[in-house]
């Protein structure tokens, strides 16, 4: 595995933890945006969204904190790892 310098941020910083494939596609699935909506409005490639999202690559830390930031700004809370994983809600 290839650490990036963001990536390694990341460990040092837990409480910033990047989305998963599942909440990328969960999150999207609660606004109601199709993969394009979401490329629109992170600006990130619809065919990386693609294939983050069917486990096929791992994204670049700096494409999933731009999905992060896009879903966030969305509407969409991200709940960390809590014993029962990962997951996603709206923010009320």
């Amino acid at each position: 595995m290839i650490w990036t310098i963001s990536d390694k941020a990341l460990l040092c910083n837990p409480q910033k933890m990047s989305i998963t494939s599942a909440q990328c596609r969960a999150a999207r699935a609660l606004l109601e945006w199709a993969q394009v909506d979401l490329a629109d409005k992170s600006d990130v490639g619809v065919t990386t969204i693609r294939l983050f999202e069917k486990n096929h690559t791992k994204a670049h830390f700096s494409n999933r904190e731009k999905l992060r930031r896009a879903f966030e700004d969305g509407g969409v809370e991200f709940i960390e790892e809590n014993g029962g994983g990962p997951g996603v809600r709206l923010k009320r």
